[in-house]
């Protein structure tokens, strides 16, 4: 809701801030949780925004499902049973940016715009590089500095 609220330059663009738990669920979260956490985060922005049966719901459900697994291949690849972390929460962050990015714009590419899709990317790459960087300093600051979230346990 709080995404909503933030006047935005042009229609389509948003911060990403509803990644957010998603981000910081990888370190404590089994995947079936985070499949379900993606799964309640695109419904419930359909909801909330009163998207849920329009082509937007298909760009938020196909985005947020790319950039869980984009982010979910960083995690396994670079992060988890590693004695040396290799990318933190910034590199997860951005793998998921693009990954979303990427996906809409395939969708917008082959099922919605045709070749018209490609004088966006540029614009929405750009910015989803600048928002994926924000999200992630942003989800390391608040790792670093919450009592909170170093209390939950990371479930197996």
């Amino acid at each position: 809701m709080i995404e909503y609220a933030i006047p935005k330059p042009l229609p389509f663009l948003r911060l990403g801030l509803a990644n957010l738990p998603i981000l910081l669920a990888f370190p404590k979260f089994r995947l079936k949780d985070i499949v379900l956490l993606v799964a309640i985060k695109t419904l419930g922005q359909g909801l909330i925004s009163g998207t849920l049966f329009s082509y937007v719901f298909l760009f938020s459900a196909v985005g947020s499902s790319a950039a869980a697994l984009g982010m979910g291949i960083m995690y396994h690849l670079f992060v988890k049973n590693r004695k040396k972390v290799l990318i933190g929460f910034v590199g997860l962050s951005l793998a998921g940016a693009m990954a979303n990015n990427g996906a809409q714009l395939l969708v917008a590419r082959y099922i919605f715009f045709g070749a018209a899709a490609r004088y966006i990317a540029p614009v929405l790459l750009c910015s989803g590089l600048i928002t994926g960087l924000l999200l992630g300093f942003f989800a390391q600051k608040f790792v670093d500095t919450s009592r909170w979230y170093k209390s939950l346990e990371v479930l197996p």
